[in-house]
């Protein structure tokens, strides 16, 4: 099946509604995706490779929003992948098309024969399944590769089960590449994804304190799940399709309010209007943890230093792609 020059990038199943029948018929990577890390890669090399023999469309299918927000909604889950750019990456990976399963108690309680005989291989009409070792679905999570590779075995679907993705002896997962982050550690969390970390959105106003410092910044607000550990980072803005290096502190701002959590970047010869602006910041190394001067002339000689030595780390990064 070749792919539609309008097909979408991402489609959300409505269980009252019929799946247009030119996206049915795709091989089906399946997982959550959180991250899009190098462990899923290896899901949509597969998938991919699986397509080409059937000469079918390699397809994603995910979950929204995550399980774990609706089975435990007081304990947040720190997204490393909004939906929308989950899709990108995706894209990015070798999977065009996201099929998106709106996920909720309802969903949770269809019967693990019933996921994959009427959504899998019925309302999608899969021509094959690549799936995560780990991978389990279905009331109470019982369903599992296995039952999958059984399941699909008499009416000839290929199912293709992924073993584990190691680096340095670890198994790469979202939960891993987590708990880097909320440990300053990007280094390890680009290890684990293949790529820094990043995150998404728009240039807001702030109070313009950074101007009388000499380091006028472009300030985000993340996500209230981030947990990333407060701190300043060597850091690189993605502005107009353009990388350009930087440095950035994530935190409270102890020297001055202790306020919300907020993104703040300086980037390095820039000048410019940013106010409004989608912007990508990549974190490419930790540099320190936050900390409160008694001054802020003591507050500038450190954010030279920062500077200095968040310019001399990326110098040696190799550039990214746009």
């Amino acid at each position: 099946m070749t792919s539609p020059a309008d097909a979408p990038s991402s489609f959300v199943i409505d269980l009252d509604k019929p799946v247009p029948a030119a996206l049915r018929g795709c091989v089906l990577a399946l997982g959550n995706f959180d991250g899009v890390h190098r462990g899923h890669a290896e899901l949509a090399r597969e998938a991919v490779e699986l397509a080409e023999q059937l000469g079918r469309r390699p397809a994603a299918l995910t979950f929204e929003p995550h399980p774990r927000s609706v089975f435990r909604p007081e304990e947040p889950v720190f997204r490393l992948t909004p939906p929308a750019l989950k899709t990108e990456l995706l894209g990015d990976i070798g999977l065009p098309l996201t099929f998106v399963l709106p996920f909720d108690r309802s969903i949770a309680a269809i019967q693990a024969e019933a996921f994959v005989d009427d959504l899998l291989l019925g309302r999608l009409g899969a021509a094959g399944l690549v799936c995560g070792y780990d991978f389990h679905f279905g009331q109470g999570r019982r369903g599992a590769p296995e039952m999958l590779q059984e399941r699909c075995a008499g009416q000839g679907i290929p199912v293709v089960v992924v073993p584990p993705f190691a680096r340095d002896g670890e198994p790469v997962s979202s939960t891993l590449i987590r708990t880097a982050l909320e440990q300053g550690d990007v280094a390890r969390a680009a290890d684990f994804l293949g790529r820094p970390w990043f995150v998404r959105g728009v240039v807001a106003h702030g109070d313009k304190r950074g101007r009388d410092l000499g380091y006028p910044t472009a300030n985000m607000h993340l996500a209230r799940d981030c947990r990333l550990k407060y701190g300043i980072y060597a850091v690189r803005m993605k502005i107009d399709g353009i990388w350009h290096d930087g440095v950035a502190s994530f935190g409270s701002r102890p020297t001055f309010d202790d306020g919300a959590p907020r993104l703040e970047t300086f980037v390095f010869d820039f000048s410019g209007d940013l106010y409004g602006k989608q912007v990508d910041v990549a974190f490419v190394a930790w540099l320190r943890g936050e900390a409160k001067f008694d001054s802020l002339e003591a507050l500038i000689v450190q954010m030279d230093a920062d500077s200095a030595r968040a310019r001399e780390i990326l110098s040696t990064t190799p550039p990214f792609l746009p």
